[in-house]
């Protein structure tokens, strides 16, 4: 595995910025939902209930295909 090193200002916080990262890579299936857990230093349960937030299904559907789903 590899190790970069970010810095980001004292003013973001250190979690969110992990999660927002690891939410993305998981969404362009870079990473697995354990793998995205492990960047951010979470379980992978934490990961799967919070990753929503971050605007990620973790049923692999946008919330435009499930709104399209829900309105007919």
């Amino acid at each position: 595995m590899k190790k970069i090193e970010i810095n980001i200002p004292d003013a973001v916080d250190e979690k969110t910025f992990k999660m927002e990262i690891a939410a993305f890579l998981f969404e362009k299936e870079v990473l697995s939902s354990g793998q995205a857990a492990k960047m951010v230093g979470i379980s992978r349960r934490e990961f799967l209930e919070d990753v929503g937030k971050y605007g990620v299904s973790i049923f692999g559907e946008t919330w435009e295909d499930l709104e399209k789903l829900m309105n007919g």
